[in-house]
C-alpha cells in the first residue's frame, strides 16, 4: 500500500476528504515512482508535468470510503462510537467497556475477532485518521498531537511515522 496526501489548495476538487481508491496500472506506476523518489520536485518541468498527470489520473478513479473496520457486537460498537466521538480521550478500555455493558476482556476479544485489530491498535488508527484530517486543514503538529491524545509531539510523530512511513511534515511537503 502507498499513501499520498495533497494539500487542499494543490488539488481542490479532491479536498473534501481523504479516500481509498482502486489503482489501475498506470496510476500504480506513477505512485510507485513518486514514493521511491521521495516526492515530486516541483522546481523541474518534468516534476510539474508528472504531478499534473498524477492528479489527472486521480480525478478519474472511483473512490471507496476510507473507513476503519467496525465491530458488529453492540457492546463493542458502543465502545468504538465513544472513541470515534472523542479520539483524543484517554479513557481506558475498562471504563469504556463498562459504560457499554461489557468487560474489558470481552471488548478486547471482540475487537480482535471482528476488526482484526486489538482495541489499542484500533484506537491508534482512529487517532491517526483524525490527525490526517486536522493536518490537512493546516493545524500545527503540536496542536494535532494534543487533540488526538498524544502526550507529546514527538510521541505523535513517532506513531505517525510507524504507521505511514514518513513524518507529518514529509507527508505535507509543498508541491507547486
Amino acid at each position: 500500500m502507498r499513501t499520498l496526501y495533497f494539500r487542499p489548495d494543490v488539488a481542490p476538487k479532491m479536498a473534501d476528504a481523504y479516500c481509498v481508491i482502486d489503482v489501475p496500472p498506470l496510476l500504480r506506476e506513477l505512485i510507485v515512482h513518486v514514493v521511491e523518489a521521495g516526492g515530486l520536485d516541483g522546481s523541474s518541468a518534468s516534476g510539474r508535468a508528472l504531478f499534473r498527470v498524477l492528479v489527472d489520473q486521480l480525478r478519474v478513479v472511483p473512490e471507496r470510503p476510507l473507513a476503519l473496520p467496525m465491530p458488529t457486537d453492540a457492546r463493542a460498537r458502543r465502545v468504538a462510537e465513544a472513541v470515534l466521538s472523542s479520539p483524543g480521550s484517554s479513557a481506558p478500555l475498562d471504563v469504556l467497556a463498562r459504560r457499554s455493558g461489557a468487560s474489558a476482556r470481552t471488548a478486547e476479544r471482540t475487537f480482535l475477532s471482528q476488526t482484526g485489530m486489538s482495541f489499542g491498535r484500533w484506537r491508534q488508527h482512529v487517532r491517526l485518521h483524525e490527525a490526517i484530517r486536522l493536518l490537512g486543514e493546516g493545524h500545527a503538529v503540536v496542536s494535532v498531537a494534543i487533540q488526538v491524545g498524544y502526550r507529546s509531539p514527538s510521541a505523535f510523530v513517532a506513531a505517525f511515522r510507524r504507521c505511514f512511513g514518513r513524518t507529518p511534515a514529509q507527508y505535507y511537503r509543498r508541491v507547486p
